[in-house]
């Protein structure tokens, strides 16, 4: 694929993410009734709106890697800046070399992602996660977008509180438990190289639907350079270079 075409596809998906998210956003906080019907249907709406953020930070990531655009540093760097902000006002160039270090030293102590005192439980590490990515800047951000929403806009809090903040909550412990806890975390199954991550077996469908394919984490830190929406296509074709023979799990070398 030529890297013009690759730009043009990453362009448009990341169009589409953004665009989606800011309507249902938009919508939902300041629109969205809570009775009735509007109440029934607001599951729904907080998955939607959960998994589309999972969505910007999945089209940052691929930023940080110059996968969004190849060859095209600065389209790559804001775009990257505008989802993050998005996502939970983060800082794209705060987070870029944390992000390297964990290609560099995946699942070690230096490592920002692995919890070297928790390599196997979910809690402990997702809360030290946390604490690695949502500091004082991040919480002053968003205490003052709350403000200005509230006071300035009109927002009601329900609607913030179901609409925003439970969305932000429940797509970290999914970006955590899919793209960090899953594949690197240690257990009886042995690590196939020194990427020390795994990936997940599910459908197309349920990779999309669980972290925009984000499970196919092995496939990834083999190839960092491939955007979210060709993992699909990179484990089919890792998967059919494997010779007869070699041993089940088994995923070459980059």
């Amino acid at each position: 694929m030529t890297d013009s075409r690759q730009t043009r596809i990453g362009l448009t998906l990341a169009a589409l993410i953004v665009a989606a998210w800011a309507g249902l956003h938009v919508y939902a906080v300041f629109l969205h009734p809570l009775q009735d019907l509007g109440l029934a249907a607001a599951p729904l709406l907080v998955f939607a709106i959960g998994w589309l953020n999972v969505g910007l930070f999945i089209v940052a990531h691929d930023c940080m890697h110059g996968s969004l655009a190849p060859r095209r540093p600065a389209i790559n760097r804001w775009v990257g800046r505008v989802a993050l902000a998005l996502y939970a006002g983060f800082s794209y160039d705060a987070l870029l070399p944390k992000h390297f270090q964990h290609h560099r030293k995946p699942g070690t102590g230096e490592d920002p992602d692995f919890s070297e005192a928790h390599p196997s439980a979910f809690w402990p590490w997702y809360l030290a996660f946390l604490r690695q990515y949502f500091g004082l800047r991040e919480l002053l951000v968003l205490t003052i977008l709350v403000v200005l929403y509230v006071l300035l806009l009109g927002a009601s809090y329900p609607n913030l509180l179901l609409f925003w903040a439970l969305p932000a909550i429940l797509s970290s412990m999914q970006l955590f438990l899919f793209g960090t806890y899953l594949p690197h975390r240690v257990d009886e199954q042995e690590f196939g190289d020194h990427h020390r991550t795994r990936s997940n077996d599910f459908n197309w469908l349920s990779s999309l639907l669980t972290c925009f394919h984000f499970g196919y984490h092995h496939e990834h830190h083999l190839g960092p350079h491939v955007p979210w929406w060709r993992l699909p296509a990179e484990r089919a074709r890792r998967r059919d270079s494997i010779s007869p023979g070699v041993p089940p799990g088994y995923r070459p070398h980059a």
